[in-house]
């Protein structure tokens, strides 16, 4: 594609694909610019909520890549009191999430749509920042990273989630197909010898921190590791220009809520975007920043107190997090609006 646009997105990952497609139809001429838009390398396991397949329904992209469904999530602590489930049919829809590769995501969503490698040289109305964790983002580390990777048991997995709070770190445990999606915070230093360790090692250090609820671990496939850190730009819009998913905000994967986050930036831009005259106008962007910021803020409030709220080893913390637990299983109307809130985001408000 040669001719002018409109608008400009950078970044061809999920959340810049999916802008770009939920604007097709509308008067702007759109171009998709990724100067490496080669598929990404290594296991890396996404839940995709509810709420993020019906976006990929609209754009057409929903049903293009294998997805397992998520029924339930289960979450406990190890070693001390305190558990709760959460369950699609509380929560009043089909499944409480999906999970995905992200590669494969990715496959999907580049497959319909035309990447550029070059930025157009004409002045564009709106250029839309998709292209990752922006340089000039506010940053707080953890004192962990994640250890991800790809585990068989027996029985194999169902439809049933897991996150555990161990005293490493949170532990997620999600069913790819027949296998787990495990991702796992821990000190780095831990991270670099469990990758390092034998299979059969590995899988030990898993079953002693998980337990047996979802059976006996066979084997190890892939594992890689991932740095963690909090990231928010000061602000989403600047002069003709707008920053969406991890460009505006990186966070956590306790609960999994980046990507949805970003999914529902940029679907909220291009139904905002799709009808106005100018789409890089001040004042229209101005109104995409007022209309995320609730979600965003928080969005990112609960995964903070998830990961940072729910640390620690002490007999405090251990009871702190027990009563939450248990004060939120025994409450099922919220039980049930944690659960659309965490799918939907603000729509989940009475």
């Amino acid at each position: 594609m040669t001719g002018a646009a409109d608008v400009l997105v950078l970044g061809a990952g999920p959340v810049g694909c999916t802008f770009a497609r939920a604007l097709r139809g509308s008067r702007h001429a759109v171009r998709l610019v990724d100067p490496h838009p080669a598929p990404p390398a290594g296991f890396r396991p996404i839940a995709l909520s509810h709420a993020s397949r019906l976006i990929l329904e609209r754009i057409g992209a929903w049903g293009t890549f294998p997805a397992t469904p998520i029924a339930a999530v289960h979450v406990s602590q190890r070693g001390a009191f305190g558990r709760t489930r959460l369950e699609a049919g509380e929560a009043s829809v089909p499944a409480l999430g999906y999970v995905a590769s992200y590669a494969d995501v990715v496959a999907a969503l580049r497959a319909s749509v035309s990447i550029e490698q070059d930025e157009p040289q004409t002045p564009v109305s709106c250029t839309v920042h998709a292209e990752g964790a922006d340089a000039g983002a506010r940053e707080r580390g953890y004192a962990h990273e994640a250890l991800v990777a790809r585990v068989s048991s027996d029985p194999g997995a169902g439809s049933t989630a897991y996150e555990r709070f161990t005293d490493d770190g949170p532990l997620a445990l999600l069913p790819l197909g027949a296998d787990w999606a495990v991702i796992w915070a821990q000190p780095a230093g831990q991270v670099a010898a469990r990758l390092d360790g034998t299979p059969a090692a590995f899988i030990e250090s898993l079953q002693r921190a998980f337990g047996d609820r979802a059976g006996r671990f066979t084997a190890v496939h892939e594992r890689t590791r991932a740095p963690l850190a909090l990231r928010v730009r000061r602000s989403r819009v600047e002069p003709g220009a707008v920053y969406i998913g991890n460009a505006a905000q990186t966070l956590h994967p306790v609960a999994g809520q980046g990507l949805n986050l970003g999914l529902r930036d940029a679907w909220d831009l291009a139904q905002l975007l799709h009808d106005a005259e100018d789409p890089g106008e001040a004042a229209v962007l101005r109104r995409f920043a007022m209309l995320r910021r609730a979600d965003a803020l928080a969005t990112i409030g609960v995964t903070e107190v998830l990961a940072r709220g729910f640390a620690g080893r002490s007999p405090l913390a251990r009871a702190l997090r027990g009563a939450a637990l248990t004060g939120l299983d025994l409450v099922p109307p919220a039980r049930r609006f944690f659960a659309r809130r965490m799918i939907f985001g603000p729509s989940a408000l009475p």
